[in-house]
Parts: C-alpha cells; sequence; structure tokens
C-alpha cells in the first residue's frame, strides 16, 4: 500500500482536517510546468501552513490530555477513599466501570494522537523527499531545521503511559491493587519458564504499550519518584576476546556451557552499583536450564577487580561483617565473582560491545509469573581498542558517551542503531496450564515478528566487527526488511463508535498515483515481498528446529514437557501467510511519481520511460511463463518423522529460497546435538555394515553351488554388499563431520534405500534370468 492510501485508511475521523495535505502538496509539485523561485516560494509558504497546522493541533491535544488524567486521577482517588471508608456512600459497580471507561477513553486518545504524530512526521519527510527529487531545488536541510522549532513529532508518551497504567491497575482492581516488592521474582521452582522475543517497529511501540498496560502495570522501582527517561535506561557492556571471539561463537553456536560475561548498570553513568553477570547455556540434553548468575559491585571497584588486584574475598569482606545476608548466598556470590573473574585473566577478556535501551517493564509486584518487557531506542557501541583507536582504553568501560540517546557524537562505525524495538515476552505457567488469551492474541497479530534466539550482544558484535566476524546469525542479512504488517483481525486499542473507513471526502480520493493509464502496476515491490517472506521462513525454520530436535531426542512427550514450545512458538509456526507485505513501498512510489513528471514534461525523457517500463513488464511476463514451462523434478517430501539424527535439515516447508550470506560470511543455524546422535549415526552405520556382511555371505554360499549361474550370481551380491559397505562408510564420516561443525544440512538419506533395494533387485534377476534362460551359456561354459 503507498502513504497516500495509508493515511487516508488509518484517519481519525474527528480529525480529519488537521492532517498534512499529502494529496494536494503533492498536486503542488505538479502545478508548475518550469520549477523556478516563484514555484519555490509558494510550495515553502504551503509547506509552511501544513507544519502549522499539525504542530498546533498535536500540542493542543498533548494538553488536553493531561488535564483529563489529572480529571481522572482526582476522580479515582475520590472512589477508592469512599471505598476504603466502608461507611456512608460505598462506590458501587458501576462507578468503578465508569472510571473504566473514561480511562479507557484517555489510552485511546493517546493511542490515536501517537498514531497522528507518525503518520504526519511520515508524510513531511516523504513529501520533502519528492519535492527535491522532482524539482532539484534542495529543501530538506532548511526544513528540517523548521521542524526542530516546532517538534512535534519529539512528544514522549511514557510519562502518560505510566501515570495511566496506575490509574487502570487501580480501578481494574477496584481500588486494591496487588502489593509487593517490585524486584522480587517470587517463587520459582514450581513453574515452567518460557520466553519468546519479538521485534517491534517504531510504528506500533505506542499501541503495544497501550494494549499491554490494560492487562498488566507499568513495573515501577520506586512509585515515590517522578518518572524520569533516565531511570529506564540500561547499559550493558559485553566481555570477549577480541583475537578468538569465544564468546561471541559461543553464545552463537549455543554449545554445551556457552557463557557471557557483562557488565550492566540501570540509569545514568552517575550509578555506583554495577551488576556483574554471567550467562551459562545448558543444552536440553543436560536435564539443567540455562543459568544467569550476578553479583553487586561498586563501579569504583571495577578496574581493580578487572585486573585481579581486588580479590573476592576482598569484595565481599565488609558484607560478611555486617551480616545483613545469610553466609550460603554470600559465599555462593563469592564462587562466582571468583570464576569470573579467573575467566577474564586467563581468557584476557576485555569490553568489545556496549548495548544501551530504555526498557518498559510489564509485571504484577511480587509475581513473575507473566512479565512483559519491551526496550526500544536499542543502541550498540563498540568498546574496544582494535583498528588503533582509543575507545574504553585501560578503563572497564568508554566514557565519551553516557545515556545520550541517539550518541550523535559517535563515527559512523562505531555506533548501529538497532531499527526496532525488542519484545520479550516471559512466562511461568504452571505444567500444562495455557498463557492468558491476551498474550496469544497479541503475540499473533500484526503488532510484532517473531524473532526467536534474537540476541543484542551477538546482533552487535557482528555489526559493529564487519571485518573480524564470519560466522553471522540468520536474521542479519534480513535486517533490510520491512516487518509492518496489514492488520489481520480486530485487534488493539478501538475507540467505542470511531471508524478507520477511508473518508468520503472529496479532497481525500487518491487518483495521483495511478494516472498513468498504464494496467499491470503492482503497488508492492515484489523484492520486498520476498525478503519479508525469506525472514518468516527463517524464523519458521529456526522453530521448526527446536520442535523436530525435542521430538526426536524425546524430550517432548506430554504438554507439560519443561522445554516444549510455548504457545508463541506455536502460534509463529503455522504455515506463512502467502498475502503478508509491508505497509508501503516507497521506492515503487517514487518510481511512478518520476513515470508521471516525465509524463507530464513529456519528450525523449516520457518514452524513454514508457518504453522501459513496457520493457520490464513484458521481460517479467515471459520469464514466469517460461519458468512454469522448463520441466523440475520433483524432490522427495520429508516429514517431520524424516529429521533422522535429531538434526533437522534447513530446508524446510513454506521456505520461498536459500538465504545468501553477504560475500565472506556465513550464516549460522543454531543446531543442538546431543550424544545420542552420535550413537543414532553409529547405529545407523552398522546396521548398514551388518546388511553387508550378509549378502558377502550369501555371495559365499552361493559359490558352493559351483555351476555358472551360482558364480554370476555370487558375483552380483558380491558387488552390491561391497558398494552398500563404501556407500555407508562414506555417508558415516560425512554425518560425522557435519555433527561435529553443527551443520543444518539434509540428514535423510533419499537414494541410500532405494538404491539398495533396486540393486538387490537386479542380483535376484540376474540369478532367476539366468536359471530359466541361460541353459545354452551354461553349457557353453561346460563346452
Amino acid at each position: 500500500m503507498r502513504f497516500g492510501q495509508q493515511l487516508r485508511s488509518s484517519l481519525v475521523k474527528n480529525w480529519t482536517y488537521y492532517y498534512i495535505s499529502y494529496d494536494d502538496l503533492k498536486a503542488a509539485l505538479r502545478r508548475h510546468a518550469a520549477w523556478d523561485e516563484k514555484a519555490e516560494q509558494d510550495f515553502v509558504q504551503q509547506l509552511e501552513k501544513e507544519l502549522d497546522k499539525v504542530y498546533t493541533f498535536q500540542k493542543v491535544k498533548s494538553e488536553e490530555i493531561v488535564r483529563r488524567i489529572a480529571a481522572s486521577e482526582k476522580e479515582v482517588h475520590d472512589v477508592v477513599a469512599r471505598a476504603d471508608q466502608r461507611d456512608g456512600d460505598v462506590p458501587t459497580e458501576d462507578d468503578f466501570e465508569l472510571l473504566e471507561e473514561d480511562l479507557s477513553d484517555i489510552i485511546a486518545e493517546v493511542h490515536d494522537l501517537a498514531k497522528f504524530t507518525q503518520l504526519n512526521y511520515t508524510g513531511f519527510q516523504k513529501i520533502i523527499k519528492k519535492h527535491d527529487k522532482a524539482t532539484r531545488w534542495v529543501l530538506k536541510p532548511v526544513f528540517a531545521a523548521r521542524l526542530k522549532r516546532k517538534p512535534f513529532f519529539q512528544d514522549n508518551y511514557d510519562a502518560f503511559i505510566i501515570k495511566l497504567s496506575s490509574l487502570y491497575d487501580t480501578v481494574r482492581t477496584r481500588g486494591n491493587p496487588v502489593k509487593g516488592d517490585s524486584s522480587a521474582g517470587g517463587k520459582q521452582q514450581n513453574f515452567v519458564r518460557q520466553t519468546t522475543k519479538y521485534w517491534v517497529h517504531p510504528d506500533n511501540i505506542t499501541e503495544l504499550k497501550l494494549i499491554v498496560l490494560k492487562h498488566l502495570p507499568v513495573l515501577v522501582f520506586n512509585p515515590n519518584k517522578e518518572f524520569c527517561q533516565e531511570d529506564a535506561a540500561i547499559t550493558s557492556i559485553y566481555y570477549d576476546n577480541t583475537d578468538t571471539w569465544e564468546l561471541y561463537q559461543g553464545r552463537l553456536k549455543k554449545t554445551e556451557g556457552a557463557e557471557a560475561i557483562r557488565m550492566r548498570w540501570y540509569g545514568g553513568m552517575s550509578t555506583e552499583t554495577v551488576f556483574v553477570e554471567r550467562k551459562t547455556h545448558r543444552e536440553d540434553w543436560t536435564g539443567e536450564e540455562s543459568v544467569k548468575a550476578r553479583f553487586k559491585l561498586k563501579e569504583k571497584n571495577m578496574n581493580a577487580f578487572m585486573r585481579g588486584e581486588l580479590t573476592p574475598e576482598k569484595v565481599f569482606e565488609k558484607e560478611r561483617k555486617e551480616g545483613k545476608r545469610p553466609e550460603k548466598d554470600i559465599a555462593s556470590d563469592e564462587q562466582l565473582a571468583r570464576e569470573i573473574q579467573y575467566r577474564i585473566l586467563t581468557r584476557h577478556l576485555g569490553p568489545v560491545t556496549r548495548s544501551f535501551y530504555h526498557r518498559t517493564a510489564f509485571q504484577l509486584p511480587g509475581d513473575a509469573r507473566v512479565r512483559i518487557s519491551l526496550d526500544t531506542e536499542l543502541t550498540m557501541v563498540r568498546e574496544d581498542n582494535l583498528d588503533g583507536r582509543t575507545r574504553a582504553g585501560s578503563n572497564w568501560r568508554r566514557m565519551d558517551i553516557g545515556v545520550d540517546f541517539p550518541f550523535s557524537q559517535l563515527a559512523a562505525e562505531d555506533v548501529e542503531r538497532f531499527p526496532y524495538a525488542v519484545l520479550e515476552v516471559k512466562l511461568q505457567t504452571q505444567a500444562g496450564q495455557d498463557p492468558p488469551e491476551w498474550i496469544r492474541e497479541l503475540t499473533a497479530s500484526h503488532l510484532v515478528e517473531a524473532v526467536p534466539k534474537f540476541s543484542k550482544y551477538i546482533h552487535g558484535t557482528a555489526t559493529l566487527n564487519p571485518k573480524r566476524i564470519q560466522l553471522i546469525p540468520y536474521w542479519y542479512p534480513q535486517m533490510d526488511v520491512d516487518i509492518r504488517k496489514p492488520v489481520t483481525h480486530r485487534f488493539g486499542i478501538q475507540r467505542p463508535g470511531a471508524s478507520n473507513d477511508i473518508s468520503t471526502s472529496g479532497n481525500l480520493e487518491d487518483d495521483s498515483d495511478d494516472d498513468d493509464g498504464l494496467p499491470g502496476v503492482d503497488d508492492l515491490g515484489s523484492d520486498d515481498d520476498e525478503a519479508v517472506k525469506r525472514l518468516r521462513a527463517a524464523r519458521d525454520a529456526m522453530e521448526q528446529h527446536d520442535l523436530a530436535q525435542r521430538r526426536d531426542y524425546g524430550t517432548i512427550t506430554n504438554g507439560d514437557a519443561p522445554n516444549a514450545l510455548d504457545v508463541e512458538e506455536r502460534i509463529a509456526q503455522q504455515p506463512l501467510n502467502t498475502d503478508d507485505y509491508p505497509i508501503y513501498d516507497s521506492d515503487s512510489e517514487d518510481e511512478e511519481d518520476d513515470f508521471e513528471e516525465a509524463r507530464r514534461v513529456g519528450g525523449w525523457s516520457y518514452y524513454t520511460k514508457l518504453s522501459k517500463k513496457k520493457v520490464k513488464a513484458f521481460g517479467s511476463t515471459l520469464a514466469s511463463v517460461a519458468w512454469k514451462l522448463v520441466p523440475k523434478p520433483t524432490p522427495t517430501q520429508v516429514d517431520a518423522g524424516g529429521f533422522t539424527l535429531g538434526v533437522p535439515s534447513w530446508k524446510q516447508p513454506g521456505e520461498i529460497k536459500r538465504f545468501k550470506a553477504p560475500k565472506g560470511k556465513r550464516i549460522h543455524v543454531p543446531v543442538r546435538v546431543e550424544p545420542k546422535v552420535q550413537l543414532a549415526t553409529e547405529r545407523t552405520f552398522l546396521s548398514w555394515l551388518e546388511f553387508s556382511i550378509l549378502l558377502g555371505s550369501i555371495a559365499a554360499t552361493l559359490l558352493n553351488f559351483g555351476d555358472g549361474i551360482a558364480l554370476a550370481a555370487a558375483w552380483a551380491f558380491t558387488i552390491i554388499a561391497c558398494a552398500a559397505l563404501l556407500y555407508s562408510a562414506g555417508l558415516y564420516l560425512w554425518r560425522v563431520r557435519m555433527i561435529r561443525k553443527r551443520r543444518a544440512v539434509t540428514y535423510h538419506d533419499k537414494w541410500g534405500p532405494s538404491l539398495l533395494c533396486a540393486g538387490l533387485a537386479g542380483a535376484v534377476g540376474i540369478s532367476f534370468g539366468f536359471r530359466i534362460f541361460g541353459g545354452g551359456w551354461q553349457g557353453g561354459l561346460k563346452g
């Protein structure tokens, strides 16, 4: 869908005339035969009016929301106070329902305003791009300065969300919100933890937060403190050996015992407490779960600890004397500190990658059964001292940046600004219990894109070190794919009585995009369509890997298996939707505008573009027909049961085409290899060996008959036995090599059994043939 159509289909009916007049501005670009200074002044003046209109409306609505939230807060407190008195005018259920309805309306208002801001900002950016391309007059830098003076797009809705979350939670619980320690996770030994990660497009972030807050409150660690954006900042420094990248390789390959060591702090650079953490990966066959352990350390002691000057005993000496914690817990943290320090010193680990983001967490205080976190403004920064540049130097972290996103002071090669937010859903439901219905709807909606096993550390390290990292994660080549999807079902923030239908207003009719009169011009670029399908095919392949492996290994026995796929993963595993496509295709729209401009001007430029368009359309049709006419072999279909050896194939049903890594790099698909995989490979080889020996015995027995027919049959069985032995030995060596390298190749043997059966049929046919028709040949042998 082109942006003009997207804008019209997303209008809030009551706000129609406050949006950017996108079609009028496009028409203004085509109004003048020759673009001169007068035409430029007229266009800029019209653009200024549109900017002032949007900015004024956004400012007024934002102030109105602030007043409405304040009024609702007063009403909620009054009703709760009446409920606490237990006498007199006690509030009824209708009172709480009215409050909930009022808050829902405010939530819808915030959602609509966020969409209004996003659509208008995109509209201004696109119309400026069209102007500069069509007129050759550069307006983008000048208009960027004017946008800064009227920054309607920089309004932060997090303060609204936190306040609304608290009020809505109070009303939903009828004045009795859940109390507890915000940092506590509750007892978890009786729960199964399920974690799934998703990407969220910036256009959908605010809507996603508003949806979740209606079910879970925003987790606030200090409710007595006014909201500050810096408080939501989380920064982590990941350590590795820049010669071997062993920690990166281990985390990417998911090898047993792979570790990640990081230093994390919350808030700004002035924070005194740093958490030293170690994440350890455990394979399913070990019967253990991956764990994360950490201990606290003062920032002033970090360098001494990293150099080994400050021993773990000294770190916990003061805490042990105070006796505020059990000795068992202190001893456990001390052992952890000793192990981390030993690894840093012996493996020569140093800071390599920093990850920064603002986190919004949704969870009931003290109850970790359902926890949803959304990380926005995710940024990765280099911390190493490679390439002859001193970044962190001898310090444990670089000090030239803090939490000042977007870190504009950094060089382009030192920073990676991730284009999406990262949603993480953590469920700790009882065995056999399904997650809440609203979570299933959320994770199956158009707002999120499932990306299993996504890692900030892996992505940042691979992106910031392109010349040193050759093994890359599966999502890396698809970062240019637009993950936005059309609304597939009615899910999201809905204003009662509102309509998102296309307006019938005359000035909103869009006939300018398709007035070239040429049929067969698709709004969707085929390359982007294929890219979206490839990204989702990779995601489905990853999830099918997990499912097939767990079935083969026996870790899925019933619905309450600890490592079974959760509902979100099973939803994402469903067949690909062939209608998935980006919301709008900018390149296609720009090409159409270029063609329209050429047609308006006329002359050879128009005829050249028209010819190219016709040739391209004819070539595409011809190639499509030729591809359908070319005979192609039909491959053997292998279902989930055919993934032998417990290592499933990379090629999965629904995959569009093979992924291609950038030149000089290789895409890694995580594959779990358990001990029983090696045993299964050996058993398969021994079965072939046993069969070969049996055929050799048959051949030796036939030689005892002494006639020519028996000799011919013995030769046939001997050749088949030797061929089967060599084939099975070669296949066994190949499989062992692939398993050792943890390659996700097709281990299913498509040809071996069929060829063996054909060979046996041929040998038996030779024996019978000579016995029936070979009398003369036998007599010739005797003569």
